[in-house]
Protein backbone atom coordinates (compact mmCIF):
# COMPACT_ATOMS: atom_id res chain seq x y z
CA UNK A 1 0.00 0.00 0.00
CA UNK A 2 1.72 3.39 -1.00
CA UNK A 3 2.66 5.89 1.42
CA UNK A 4 0.06 8.99 2.00
CA UNK A 5 1.66 11.71 0.83
CA UNK A 6 2.64 14.83 3.30
CA UNK A 7 1.45 17.59 4.19
CA UNK A 8 4.09 19.91 2.01
CA UNK A 9 3.17 17.49 -0.72
CA UNK A 10 -0.61 17.73 -0.58
CA UNK A 11 0.04 21.87 -0.59
CA UNK A 12 1.78 21.44 -3.84
CA UNK A 13 -1.14 20.07 -5.36
CA UNK A 14 -3.34 22.22 -4.28
CA UNK A 15 -1.65 25.53 -5.85
CA UNK A 16 -1.02 23.62 -8.80
CA UNK A 17 -4.73 22.52 -8.82
CA UNK A 18 -5.50 26.47 -8.21
CA UNK A 19 -3.60 27.34 -10.64
CA UNK A 20 -4.75 25.33 -13.64
CA UNK A 21 -8.44 26.30 -12.28
CA UNK A 22 -7.31 29.90 -12.80
CA UNK A 23 -6.18 29.08 -15.99
CA UNK A 24 -9.05 27.38 -17.23
CA UNK A 25 -10.97 30.23 -16.32
CA UNK A 26 -9.17 32.73 -18.04
CA UNK A 27 -9.24 30.84 -21.51
CA UNK A 28 -12.81 30.34 -21.04
CA UNK A 29 -13.55 33.83 -20.73
CA UNK A 30 -10.96 34.70 -23.09
CA UNK A 31 -13.26 32.74 -25.98
CA UNK A 32 -16.36 34.48 -24.60
CA UNK A 33 -14.98 37.72 -25.25
CA UNK A 34 -13.99 36.24 -28.95
CA UNK A 35 -17.15 35.05 -29.35
CA UNK A 36 -18.79 39.42 -28.08
CA UNK A 37 -18.74 42.20 -30.36
CA UNK A 38 -19.57 45.89 -29.44
CA UNK A 39 -19.82 46.43 -33.66
CA UNK A 40 -21.96 45.57 -36.46
CA UNK A 41 -19.80 43.82 -37.93
CA UNK A 42 -19.81 39.80 -38.18
CA UNK A 43 -19.31 38.00 -41.42
CA UNK A 44 -21.80 37.36 -44.09
CA UNK A 45 -24.35 34.55 -43.07
CA UNK A 46 -24.00 34.71 -39.73
CA UNK A 47 -26.62 33.79 -37.30
CA UNK A 48 -26.41 36.32 -34.83
CA UNK A 49 -28.09 35.10 -32.07
CA UNK A 50 -26.31 31.77 -32.85
CA UNK A 51 -23.37 33.34 -33.04
CA UNK A 52 -23.26 34.90 -29.68
CA UNK A 53 -21.94 38.46 -30.87
CA UNK A 54 -23.74 41.55 -30.12
CA UNK A 55 -24.13 45.24 -30.34
CA UNK A 56 -25.14 47.89 -28.43
CA UNK A 57 -28.17 49.64 -29.68
CA UNK A 58 -29.17 52.79 -27.75
CA UNK A 59 -32.67 53.02 -26.15
CA UNK A 60 -34.84 54.54 -24.42
CA UNK A 61 -34.05 53.43 -21.35
CA UNK A 62 -30.16 53.23 -21.80
CA UNK A 63 -27.52 51.11 -23.88
CA UNK A 64 -28.68 48.36 -24.49
CA UNK A 65 -26.58 44.68 -25.93
CA UNK A 66 -28.61 42.62 -28.71
CA UNK A 67 -27.48 40.06 -31.31
CA UNK A 68 -26.28 41.34 -34.67
CA UNK A 69 -28.74 40.24 -36.29
CA UNK A 70 -31.83 38.44 -33.46
CA UNK A 71 -33.72 35.38 -35.00
CA UNK A 72 -36.26 35.40 -33.02
CA UNK A 73 -38.30 38.71 -32.60
CA UNK A 74 -41.22 39.57 -30.90
CA UNK A 75 -42.88 43.33 -30.91
CA UNK A 76 -45.88 44.83 -28.81
CA UNK A 77 -47.05 47.28 -30.64
CA UNK A 78 -48.44 47.63 -34.53
CA UNK A 79 -45.30 50.19 -34.89
CA UNK A 80 -42.76 47.71 -34.58
CA UNK A 81 -44.59 45.05 -36.18
CA UNK A 82 -44.70 47.24 -39.27
CA UNK A 83 -40.68 47.87 -38.94
CA UNK A 84 -39.93 44.25 -38.63
CA UNK A 85 -42.45 43.19 -42.06
CA UNK A 86 -41.13 46.16 -43.66
CA UNK A 87 -37.35 45.23 -43.03
CA UNK A 88 -38.17 41.45 -44.00
CA UNK A 89 -38.04 40.10 -40.57
CA UNK A 90 -41.12 38.11 -39.42
CA UNK A 91 -41.57 38.29 -35.95
CA UNK A 92 -42.25 34.98 -33.44
CA UNK A 93 -44.14 37.03 -31.45
CA UNK A 94 -46.85 40.14 -31.66
CA UNK A 95 -49.27 41.81 -29.80
CA UNK A 96 -52.39 43.08 -31.27
CA UNK A 97 -54.75 46.06 -30.59
CA UNK A 98 -57.93 45.54 -28.95
CA UNK A 99 -60.42 46.40 -30.99
CA UNK A 100 -59.29 44.37 -33.84
CA UNK A 101 -59.01 40.89 -34.29
CA UNK A 102 -55.69 39.73 -34.88
CA UNK A 103 -52.69 41.68 -36.90
CA UNK A 104 -53.37 44.93 -38.52
CA UNK A 105 -55.06 43.94 -42.37
CA UNK A 106 -52.97 45.64 -44.61
CA UNK A 107 -49.82 43.88 -43.93
CA UNK A 108 -49.23 41.11 -46.32
CA UNK A 109 -51.04 38.01 -45.20
CA UNK A 110 -48.16 35.54 -45.74
CA UNK A 111 -46.18 38.01 -43.85
CA UNK A 112 -48.02 37.49 -40.30
CA UNK A 113 -49.22 33.93 -40.89
CA UNK A 114 -47.46 31.84 -38.11
CA UNK A 115 -46.96 34.99 -36.16
CA UNK A 116 -48.18 33.79 -32.06
CA UNK A 117 -50.23 36.47 -30.84
CA UNK A 118 -48.81 37.18 -27.39
CA UNK A 119 -51.95 39.30 -26.10
CA UNK A 120 -53.58 42.76 -26.09
CA UNK A 121 -51.26 45.32 -26.81
CA UNK A 122 -51.77 47.12 -23.70
CA UNK A 123 -51.55 43.70 -21.23
CA UNK A 124 -49.02 41.37 -22.82
CA UNK A 125 -49.11 38.12 -21.65
CA UNK A 126 -45.43 37.57 -20.02
CA UNK A 127 -45.24 34.01 -19.86
CA UNK A 128 -46.44 33.05 -23.59
CA UNK A 129 -43.56 36.00 -24.65
CA UNK A 130 -41.15 34.09 -22.55
CA UNK A 131 -42.50 30.69 -24.31
CA UNK A 132 -41.18 32.15 -27.30
CA UNK A 133 -38.01 32.54 -26.39
CA UNK A 134 -37.02 35.85 -28.21
CA UNK A 135 -33.65 36.97 -28.51
CA UNK A 136 -35.12 40.32 -28.81
CA UNK A 137 -37.94 42.22 -27.86
CA UNK A 138 -38.82 45.91 -29.74
CA UNK A 139 -41.52 48.08 -27.92
CA UNK A 140 -41.61 51.64 -26.73
CA UNK A 141 -41.38 52.86 -23.33
CA UNK A 142 -45.01 55.21 -23.17
CA UNK A 143 -46.63 51.25 -23.63
CA UNK A 144 -44.57 49.00 -21.60
CA UNK A 145 -42.50 50.81 -19.32
CA UNK A 146 -44.18 49.54 -16.46
CA UNK A 147 -43.38 45.83 -17.52
CA UNK A 148 -39.62 46.85 -18.75
CA UNK A 149 -38.31 44.94 -15.64
CA UNK A 150 -40.03 41.87 -16.91
CA UNK A 151 -39.44 41.98 -20.53
CA UNK A 152 -35.60 42.91 -19.83
CA UNK A 153 -35.89 39.41 -18.28
CA UNK A 154 -36.18 37.22 -21.20
CA UNK A 155 -34.62 39.10 -23.52
CA UNK A 156 -32.93 42.53 -24.39
CA UNK A 157 -35.56 45.13 -24.61
CA UNK A 158 -35.56 47.68 -27.13
CA UNK A 159 -37.70 50.62 -26.23
CA UNK A 160 -38.01 53.94 -28.31
CA UNK A 161 -39.39 56.64 -25.78
CA UNK A 162 -42.66 57.22 -27.89
CA UNK A 163 -44.75 55.98 -30.84
CA UNK A 164 -46.57 58.13 -33.21
CA UNK A 165 -45.24 61.46 -34.47
CA UNK A 166 -41.24 60.26 -34.11
CA UNK A 167 -42.03 57.07 -36.04
CA UNK A 168 -39.47 57.74 -38.40
CA UNK A 169 -36.52 57.91 -35.53
CA UNK A 170 -37.87 54.75 -34.17
CA UNK A 171 -37.89 53.20 -37.09
CA UNK A 172 -33.62 54.08 -37.25
CA UNK A 173 -34.26 52.26 -33.56
CA UNK A 174 -35.62 48.93 -34.78
CA UNK A 175 -33.68 48.80 -37.85
CA UNK A 176 -30.27 49.04 -36.03
CA UNK A 177 -32.26 46.57 -33.25
CA UNK A 178 -32.66 44.12 -35.53
CA UNK A 179 -29.51 44.53 -38.32
CA UNK A 180 -30.98 46.06 -40.68
CA UNK A 181 -29.41 49.77 -41.11
CA UNK A 182 -28.73 49.06 -44.90
CA UNK A 183 -32.25 48.11 -45.55
CA UNK A 184 -33.37 50.61 -43.35
CA UNK A 185 -31.49 53.63 -45.44
CA UNK A 186 -33.42 52.09 -48.52
CA UNK A 187 -36.42 51.83 -47.04
CA UNK A 188 -36.41 55.72 -46.46
CA UNK A 189 -35.07 56.75 -49.83
CA UNK A 190 -37.66 54.65 -51.32
CA UNK A 191 -40.64 56.48 -49.15
CA UNK A 192 -38.89 59.84 -49.64
CA UNK A 193 -39.21 59.35 -53.72
CA UNK A 194 -42.37 58.48 -53.26
CA UNK A 195 -43.80 60.90 -51.55
CA UNK A 196 -42.12 63.16 -54.31
CA UNK A 197 -44.21 61.65 -56.53
CA UNK A 198 -47.98 62.37 -55.08
CA UNK A 199 -46.75 66.09 -54.94
CA UNK A 200 -46.11 66.25 -58.62
CA UNK A 201 -49.56 64.34 -59.31
CA UNK A 202 -51.81 66.71 -56.79
CA UNK A 203 -50.23 69.32 -58.74
CA UNK A 204 -47.24 70.28 -57.17
CA UNK A 205 -45.97 71.54 -54.42
CA UNK A 206 -47.63 74.95 -54.23
CA UNK A 207 -51.12 73.45 -55.20
CA UNK A 208 -50.37 71.08 -53.17
CA UNK A 209 -49.66 73.56 -50.26
CA UNK A 210 -52.65 75.46 -51.15
CA UNK A 211 -54.75 72.04 -50.25
CA UNK A 212 -56.25 71.99 -46.63
CA UNK A 213 -56.33 68.69 -44.97
CA UNK A 214 -57.94 67.48 -42.09
CA UNK A 215 -57.86 64.28 -40.71
CA UNK A 216 -60.86 63.21 -38.21
CA UNK A 217 -61.26 59.95 -35.86
CA UNK A 218 -64.03 58.19 -34.71
CA UNK A 219 -63.50 57.29 -31.56
CA UNK A 220 -65.37 54.32 -29.41
CA UNK A 221 -66.00 56.33 -25.54
CA UNK A 222 -64.36 59.42 -26.44
CA UNK A 223 -64.91 62.51 -28.33
CA UNK A 224 -63.82 63.33 -32.30
CA UNK A 225 -60.55 64.07 -33.11
CA UNK A 226 -59.49 66.29 -35.48
CA UNK A 227 -55.44 65.28 -35.89
CA UNK A 228 -53.01 67.75 -35.17
CA UNK A 229 -49.41 68.11 -36.72
CA UNK A 230 -47.65 65.90 -34.35
CA UNK A 231 -48.83 62.88 -34.80
CA UNK A 232 -47.94 60.00 -37.34
CA UNK A 233 -50.30 60.74 -40.63
CA UNK A 234 -49.52 64.95 -39.81
CA UNK A 235 -46.31 63.51 -40.81
CA UNK A 236 -47.29 62.09 -44.79
CA UNK A 237 -49.38 65.11 -45.01
CA UNK A 238 -46.36 67.22 -44.28
CA UNK A 239 -44.26 64.54 -46.95
CA UNK A 240 -46.44 65.33 -49.81
CA UNK A 241 -46.70 69.51 -48.92
CA UNK A 242 -50.46 69.39 -47.81
CA UNK A 243 -51.56 72.77 -46.49
CA UNK A 244 -53.32 72.09 -42.81
CA UNK A 245 -56.41 74.45 -41.12
CA UNK A 246 -55.57 76.80 -38.76
CA UNK A 247 -57.72 73.99 -36.34
CA UNK A 248 -55.02 71.50 -36.59
CA UNK A 249 -52.34 73.99 -34.91
CA UNK A 250 -54.74 74.47 -31.85
CA UNK A 251 -54.20 70.35 -31.31
CA UNK A 252 -53.60 69.80 -27.54
CA UNK A 253 -49.94 68.66 -27.34
CA UNK A 254 -49.66 68.52 -30.40
CA UNK A 255 -52.22 65.44 -31.11
CA UNK A 256 -55.53 66.27 -31.38
CA UNK A 257 -58.29 68.75 -31.37
CA UNK A 258 -61.19 66.88 -29.57
CA UNK A 259 -64.44 68.28 -30.67
CA UNK A 260 -68.65 67.05 -30.07
CA UNK A 261 -70.80 66.34 -32.86
CA UNK A 262 -72.05 69.57 -31.89
CA UNK A 263 -68.95 71.48 -32.98
CA UNK A 264 -68.14 69.42 -36.25
CA UNK A 265 -67.89 71.94 -38.30
CA UNK A 266 -64.54 73.37 -36.94
CA UNK A 267 -63.18 69.98 -38.77
CA UNK A 268 -63.82 71.61 -42.28
CA UNK A 269 -61.53 71.92 -45.06
CA UNK A 270 -60.46 71.55 -48.64
CA UNK A 271 -60.30 68.01 -48.03
CA UNK A 272 -61.41 65.71 -45.10
CA UNK A 273 -60.00 62.15 -44.68
CA UNK A 274 -62.28 60.31 -41.95
CA UNK A 275 -62.04 57.01 -39.69
CA UNK A 276 -63.60 54.98 -37.25
CA UNK A 277 -62.33 53.22 -34.28
CA UNK A 278 -65.30 50.74 -32.90
CA UNK A 279 -68.47 51.16 -32.89
CA UNK A 280 -69.86 53.88 -35.53
CA UNK A 281 -72.67 54.44 -33.50
CA UNK A 282 -70.51 54.40 -30.01
CA UNK A 283 -67.69 56.47 -31.42
CA UNK A 284 -70.66 59.17 -32.49
CA UNK A 285 -69.81 58.71 -36.31
CA UNK A 286 -73.37 57.45 -37.17
CA UNK A 287 -75.08 60.17 -35.26
CA UNK A 288 -71.97 62.59 -36.80
CA UNK A 289 -72.13 62.31 -40.28
CA UNK A 290 -75.88 62.40 -40.18
CA UNK A 291 -76.56 65.72 -38.64
CA UNK A 292 -77.23 68.93 -40.84
CA UNK A 293 -73.97 70.33 -39.35
CA UNK A 294 -71.84 67.77 -41.24
CA UNK A 295 -73.76 67.86 -44.44
CA UNK A 296 -73.66 71.50 -44.55
CA UNK A 297 -69.63 71.35 -44.47
CA UNK A 298 -67.51 72.38 -47.81
CA UNK A 299 -65.58 69.57 -47.73
CA UNK A 300 -68.97 67.10 -47.89
CA UNK A 301 -70.62 69.33 -49.92
CA UNK A 302 -68.04 69.03 -52.71
CA UNK A 303 -67.69 65.24 -52.27
CA UNK A 304 -64.14 66.01 -50.81
CA UNK A 305 -64.82 63.35 -47.59
CA UNK A 306 -62.73 60.33 -47.55
CA UNK A 307 -63.15 57.34 -45.59
CA UNK A 308 -60.72 55.68 -44.82
CA UNK A 309 -59.20 52.16 -43.10
CA UNK A 310 -58.36 53.14 -39.35
CA UNK A 311 -56.11 50.05 -39.14
CA UNK A 312 -54.40 51.73 -41.63
CA UNK A 313 -54.28 55.53 -41.49
CA UNK A 314 -54.31 55.62 -37.50
CA UNK A 315 -52.81 52.49 -36.45
CA UNK A 316 -50.20 51.30 -38.54
CA UNK A 317 -47.25 53.37 -37.87
CA UNK A 318 -44.50 52.85 -40.43
CA UNK A 319 -43.13 52.70 -43.80
CA UNK A 320 -45.45 49.72 -45.20
CA UNK A 321 -48.34 51.65 -43.91
CA UNK A 322 -46.81 55.10 -44.82
CA UNK A 323 -46.60 53.65 -48.33
CA UNK A 324 -50.15 52.39 -48.88
CA UNK A 325 -51.10 55.51 -47.43
CA UNK A 326 -49.50 57.45 -49.78
CA UNK A 327 -51.19 55.52 -52.58
CA UNK A 328 -54.49 56.35 -51.23
CA UNK A 329 -54.16 59.65 -50.52
CA UNK A 330 -52.80 60.44 -54.64
CA UNK A 331 -56.31 58.53 -55.59
CA UNK A 332 -58.06 60.33 -53.58
CA UNK A 333 -57.23 63.80 -53.89
CA UNK A 334 -56.81 63.28 -58.03
CA UNK A 335 -60.19 62.17 -58.23
CA UNK A 336 -62.27 64.10 -60.94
Amino acid sequence: MPAAPSSAHRRRRRRHAVAAGALALSGALALSACGSSDSDSGSEGDSGSGSGKTHVVKTAMGEVKVPVAPQRVVVLDTAELDSAITLGVKPVGSTHVEASSGFPGYLPKDKVSGIKDVGEMLNPNMEAIAALKPDVILTSKIRHAAKYDQLKQIAPTVMTENTGYPWKENFQVHGDALGKKAEAKKVVADYDAHAEKVTTAVGGPAKAKATKVNVVRFVEGADIRIYGEQTYIATLLKDVGLGRPAVAAKAKDGFSYDVSPEKIDLADADVIFRSTYGDPKKSKQTQTVGSSLWKNMDAVKKGNVHTVDDELWIQGIGYTAANKILDEMQADLTKK
